[in-house]
């Protein structure tokens, strides 16, 4: 499914075409066996002031699709990110050292079934051989003990993991870009809702090595969030503060090697769940920008 942001018209004319993250490889493909020209105007959404294979922090948000305040917060991280260089001292040294992607709406065909269809969807919009039902739960797609606890073989269960780790475009996307750059040092992804900050793991009571450190970063970003507007948060790793939960973007990143891997979830604690109203968002995203600032700040200030 591609976006056309200028429709083909007559053979003299340029056709202007967003192309969905997912779908990079696929149409790089066809353009060059085809040959057909191209010009990449807008590579991706990624906040870098120069060099090549510099350190990198990942951002995402959406990969459930119900979770509404979540690309909303990020559209407005991202535009705190751009008008904050120069400006803020601490964003200015970030990004003079490090790069930061931010992938806003990770599941992007359940994001619009739940403005179509569904509002209460939560899995991506996949097909497989088997079963009518429809979707995997990419949050449980990685390939972090993937198949294990907290996650479920059955297709028309919210938390199917899939028939295979990386099984959905939306995930072996980004598996394949971070894999591919090579030196991402921090991995953060937005849900909600609950108002947790969680490291791993998700999958086993076992602490990670660097658990000691990953809890005070925690609890700086939570207590920098909670300033604002006193929103109180819990902290700690996934399966101590949430759930079991295999085959999580977090646990993948970490047992890839990237040590500052975190989970937020979002408000808020029950009152309205997805139905986030939408008066919170701005607050939402201001007291959040808080804690990733915490967050970015300790990666940017302990290269390894």
């Amino acid at each position: 499914q591609l976006d056309f942001w200028r429709e083909p018209v007559k053979p003299s004319l340029a056709v202007d075409i967003h192309v969905p993250f997912g779908s990079l490889q696929f149409v790089r493909t066809f353009l060059q066996s085809n040959g057909i020209q191209y010009h990449i105007m807008i590579n991706n959404l990624q906040f870098s002031t120069g060099g090549s294979n510099r350190p990198a922090i990942w951002l995402d948000t959406g990969i459930h699709a119900r979770e509404w305040i979540t690309p909303a917060t990020g559209l407005w991280t991202a535009k705190k990110i751009a008008s904050a260089y120069g400006q803020d001292p601490s964003v200015t040294a970030i990004l003079n050292k490090m790069d930061i992607f931010f992938e806003l709406v990770t599941n992007p065909d359940g994001y619009t079934y739940t403005h179509t269809s569904n509002r209460m969807w939560r899995k991506t919009r996949s097909m497989h051989s088997g079963s009518s039902c429809v979707g995997v739960d990419p949050n449980r797609n990685w390939a972090a003990n993937f198949g294990g606890s907290g996650s479920d073989s059955n297709p028309c269960s919210e938390t199917y993991s899939g028939p295979f780790a990386h099984s959905e475009s939306e995930v072996e996307s980004i598996v394949d870009f971070i894999l591919g750059h090579r030196n991402f040092k921090a991995m953060i992804t937005i849900h909600s809702y609950s108002q947790m900050l969680m490291y791993p793991y998700g999958y086993t009571s076992i602490p990670v090595p660097e658990a000691d450190e990953l809890h005070k970063v925690a609890q700086s970003a939570v207590d920098a969030l909670a300033s604002l507007y006193g929103t109180k948060y819990t902290y700690g790793s996934m399966m101590s503060t949430i759930y079991p939960a295999s085959g999580t973007t977090a646990d993948w990143g970490y047992t890839n090697g990237i040590k500052y891997s975190f989970t937020f979830e979002l408000r808020d604690t029950g009152r309205y769940g997805f139905i986030l109203p939408a008066n919170q968002i701005i607050p939402t995203a201001e007291e959040t920008w808080l804690a990733l600032m915490k967050i970015m700040e300790h990666v940017r200030d302990h290269p390894y």
